[in-house]
C-alpha cells in the first residue's frame, strides 16, 4: 500500500489540516507463512480535494516533491525513484489575486522506514535439474537492525545463507523458494520476516 496524505476541509486559510493515511511503519515479526514479495514503497498519494477557502475562490496547488520535480493539481501520486526522507512543501496560489501562498504546508516523507523484502531468480523461475539457479535479495533491509542475516529455503531440504547464493536442484517439480531476513538488534527490529516464489524444475 502506499503513503496517502488527506488535507482535511479548511474553514480559513493559512491553517491546514493534515491526516496521514498509511499502514503503521512498525516492524512486526513475520507470521508463520510467508507471503508474497514486498518491494520498495516509492510512491506517495496527496489529496487536497477537501480543502476549500470560500472567500479566495478558485486554488492552484504546486507541490515541491523535495526531490527536484514539482507537481500541480487537487490530487497527485508522486512515485520517488530512491528510497529516501523528504521534505515536500506546498505552495497554494490564488488566480483571483495572483497571490502565492508559498509553503502553505510541509510534509515530511520517509520511504526509509519499512522493511523491503524482494528477490529475483536467474536466469529464470524455470530451470532444468542439476542447473544452476541464482537467488539474489535485491535491495532487501529491515530497517532499525543492527545487522540482518539472510536465509534461504530451497524447500528440498536444503538452506543457504547470504545476500546473493546459487542452488542447483536434484529433483523435479515445483518449489516455493522462501527467503527470510533474520534481524538483529533491539528498538523496531524485527526477528523475522519471509516470503516466497515459486521455482519451475524440469527433467
Amino acid at each position: 500500500m502506499r503513503y496517502f496524505y488527506l488535507l482535511a476541509s479548511l474553514l480559513s486559510f493559512p491553517i491546514l489540516a493534515v491526516q496521514a493515511q498509511a499502514d503503521s511503519t512498525a516492524i512486526r515479526p513475520a507470521a508463520p507463512e510467508c507471503g508474497p514479495l514486498q518491494p520498495a514503497q516509492l510512491c506517495v498519494d496527496f489529496d487536497a480535494r477537501r480543502s476549500v477557502d470560500a472567500g479566495a475562490g478558485e486554488l492552484v496547488y504546486r507541490w515541491n516533491m523535495g526531490d527536484g520535480r514539482i507537481e500541480t493539481g487537487l490530487a497527485i501520486t508522486h512515485c520517488y525513484t530512491t528510497r529516501a526522507r523528504y521534505q515536500v512543501t506546498l505552495d497554494v496560489l490564488v488566480p483571483a489575486t495572483g497571490e502565492v501562498r508559498r509553503a502553505e504546508r510541509t510534509f515530511p516523507v520517509d520511504l526509509t522506514t519499512r522493511p523491503v523484502l524482494n528477490f529475483s531468480i536467474g536466469p529464470a523461475a524455470t530451470a532444468r535439474v542439476g542447473q544452476p539457479v541464482v537467488f539474489d535479495a535485491l535491495d532487501s533491509v529491515l530497517p532499525g537492525c543492527q545487522s540482518v542475516a539472510t536465509v534461504w529455503d530451497f524447500r528440498d531440504g536444503f538452506t543457504q545463507q547470504g545476500q546473493r547464493v546459487e542452488h542447483a536442484f536434484r529433483k523435479p517439480g515445483r518449489f516455493q523458494v522462501r527467503m527470510s531476513l533474520r534481524g538483529f538488534g533491539g528498538g523496531s527490529c524485527g526477528e523475522s520476516n519471509c516470503v516466497s516464489q515459486e521455482v519451475v524444475i524440469t527433467p
